[in-house]
């Protein structure tokens, strides 16, 4: 096997999500978590719930394994029984998130994808978030609007949680006594410096920071040549 590369390590930090989570429906938006979420089902996640974007269950090789009516969607969305994985085109400390626009709401420099399921899934079953570019426009101290509710803003929903953010430049989550956000690892080749240059904000971080953990060889080859064979997640990270 060649070098493990920057794309690699952000497929097994998304993957990671969702272990031992048990029979729980996966919505991974993006590519990355797409292939994260197809590699944690055909090795740790063997339970995870893999749809087609509509209306069926499908297995990691997309072979159609049942049917998902949108009243069964909307229960397992309502109970905690989903764990999205959404981008971010801003996000903040407590994890605040804006995909809507840029600017005052009222009149916005730039319009972007809207509120759309944002707050639904942040307020109903964990949610985690993917960025590849990771800089202080997307790391932000504040979001110019929130979409995604972060836990300064969730005070009894019952399954509110953020269990982590991957970025090309690490793994975040927020365990601290405030749930602000803590650097969780930085991916090989990264430094803490270089994360703290590229995060709008005063990020928590440990005395000892870990780097993200290497793919085995059997995931390495599942990446490489099943589940991602035209390899789609480099030319979303770029490395």
């Amino acid at each position: 096997m060649t070098e493990v590369t920057r794309a690699e390590y952000c497929v097994i930090a998304c993957a990671e999500a969702w272990r031992g989570a048990g029979e729980v429906l996966a919505s991974p938006m993006g590519v990355i978590p797409s292939v994260g979420a197809r590699l944690a089902r055909r090795t740790f996640a063997p339970d995870l719930l893999l749809t087609d974007g509509e209306a069926l269950l499908v297995g990691p090789d997309g072979a159609v394994e049942g049917w998902l009516p949108y009243r069964q969607h909307l229960a397992l969305v309502t109970g905690g029984r989903r764990h999205v994985m959404m981008g971010a085109s801003q996000i903040d400390r407590y994890g605040n998130q804006n995909i809507s626009c840029i600017g005052d709401w009222a009149k916005p420099a730039r319009q972007l994808l809207g509120v759309r399921g944002a707050p639904v899934n942040t307020l109903n079953n964990p949610t985690s978030y993917w960025v590849p570019r990771h800089s202080r426009r997307v790391f932000v101290e504040q979001v110019d609007m929130v979409c995604g509710v972060g836990y300064d803003r969730a005070a009894g929903a019952p399954h509110h949680r953020i269990p982590r953010v991957v970025s090309d430049l690490g793994v975040f989550d927020f365990a601290t006594p405030d749930h602000s956000m803590r650097l969780a690892s930085l991916h090989p080749g990264v430094s803490v410096e270089q994360v703290r240059e590229a995060t709008g904000f005063a990020l928590a971080v440990p005395d000892e920071v870990p780097y993200t953990r290497e793919p085995s060889s059997q995931e390495l080859e599942l990446i490489r040549y099943v589940v991602d064979p035209t390899d789609t997640r480099t030319r979303e990270v770029g490395l």
